[in-house]
C-alpha cells in the first residue's frame, strides 16, 4: 500500500495517546480515519480537536466482536471502504502483589482487552481485507512482553507476548494463501529520547464493574509521575517523547509493509540476545533480574 491517500483506517484506542497519534499520522497522509474507543467523552473531544471531515469517532468496546463489526460497518458506510485496522486498544490492570496473588478479574480484564480485543478486531476486519485482496493489519504490542518481559509487571507482558505471537501467525497464514494483505506488529517507540506519556501509565483506570476485584474500587496511581520523580531523585531528567513519532512509525509499517515496526534500541537488542542465549544454552533467565527505575516491587504494588 505505497499510496495511502484516500485509504480508510480504523484505530482502536483512538481517543488519546498512541491511538490518536496514529490517527493523526494517517490523516496527514491523506487517509480517512475512524477513531474507535470505549470512552465516549474523550473520543468526542479527540474528534473535535482534530476537526477534519475525514475523521469520525465510533464508540467501540473491543471485548465485543459485535462492537468491532459495528465500527467496521460504520467505516464502510461513511467512507465507502476499509483498508487498515490498527488493533491498538490496551489496558494495564493495576494488579496487586505477586503473580500468584493477582485477582482473577485482573487477568480477565487484561486478556479480554489486550488479547481478545485484537482477536475480535482480526476476525471482524481480516475477512473483508482478504476478500478485496488489499489492506493491512497493525497490532500494538510492547517491548515489555513482545521482546522480553519486565518480571515485576506480570499480566501486561503476558498479553503482549500473546499479541506478538498472534501477529506472527497472522502474517504467516496470509502469506500461505498468497494474500496481498499485510500484517505488522507495532512496538511503540520513538527516535527522540524519552518516555511516552500515554494512558497505560494509569493502570486500572476506566475499569468496568464486571471486572471488579470486590475490594471497594481501584485506586488509580499516576505511575508516570512516580517514575519521573524516581528519575529526578536519581539525578536523571527524563524527557517526554513525542507520540507523533509512533504515529509515523505506524505509517511506515503500512506503507512499506514492515513487520517489526520499531525503532531499534541497543539496550533492547542486548536483552533479546540474552534471552535467546538463555534459551539456547538452557540457562536461567537471569536477564530478568536487572533493576531499573521502571522496577516496582510487589510491596509497592500493594499500595496502589
Amino acid at each position: 500500500m505505497k499510496d495511502l491517500s484516500g485509504r480508510v483506517a480504523v484505530v482502536t484506542g483512538g481517543a488519546g495517546g498512541i491511538g490518536k497519534a496514529i490517527g493523526e499520522a494517517f490523516l496527514a497522509e491523506g487517509m480517512k480515519v475512524v477513531l474507535a474507543d470505549v470512552l465516549e467523552a474523550e473520543l468526542d473531544a479527540a474528534v473535535s480537536e482534530i476537526s477534519s471531515e475525514d475523521v469520525i469517532g465510533w464508540v467501540t468496546d473491543v471485548t465485543s466482536f459485535e462492537s468491532l463489526c459495528s465500527v467496521r460497518d460504520a467505516a464502510i458506510e461513511k467512507f465507502g471502504a476499509v483498508h487498515v485496522i490498527c488493533n491498538n486498544a490496551g489496558v494495564g490492570a493495576g494488579a496487586k502483589g505477586h503473580l500468584w496473588e493477582h485477582h482473577l478479574n485482573d487477568w480477565k480484564w487484561s486478556l479480554d482487552v489486550n488479547v481478545l480485543g485484537v482477536i475480535n478486531g482480526m476476525n471482524a476486519f481480516v475477512p473483508t481485507l482478504v476478500a478485496q485482496n488489499e489492506g493491512h493489519v497493525v497490532n500494538t504490542s510492547s517491548g515489555n512482553g513482545g521482546y522480553t518481559p519486565l518480571a515485576n509487571s506480570g499480566i501486561y507482558p503476558v498479553t503482549k507476548a500473546a499479541v506478538t505471537t498472534l501477529t506472527e501467525c497472522l502474517w504467516g497464514q496470509l502469506r500461505e494463501i498468497g494474500s496481498e494483505v499485510g500484517a505488522s506488529i507495532l512496538f511503540p517507540s520513538t527516535r527522540s529520547p524519552g518516555v511516552m506519556a500515554t494512558g497505560i501509565w494509569k493502570a486500572g483506570a476506566n475499569r468496568p464493574d464486571r471486572y471488579s476485584r470486590g475490594d471497594g474500587g481501584t485506586v488509580v496511581r499516576d505511575a508516570l509521575s512516580d517514575y519521573l520523580a524516581r528519575a529526578k531523585a536519581a539525578g536523571e531528567e527524563v524527557p517526554i517523547a513525542p507520540l507523533s513519532e509512533v504515529g509515523e512509525l505506524c505509517v511506515e509499517a503500512v506503507r512499506d509493509d514492515v513487520f517489526w515496526a520499531t525503532v531499534p534500541m541497543d539496550r533492547q537488542t542486548d536483552k533479546l540476545r540474552a534471552r535467546t542465549e538463555s534459551q539456547i544454552r538452557r540457562t536461567p533467565p537471569e536477564y530478568l533480574l536487572e533493576e531499573t527505575l521502571m522496577t516496582q516491587s510487589a510491596d509497592e504494588r500493594e499500595q496502589d
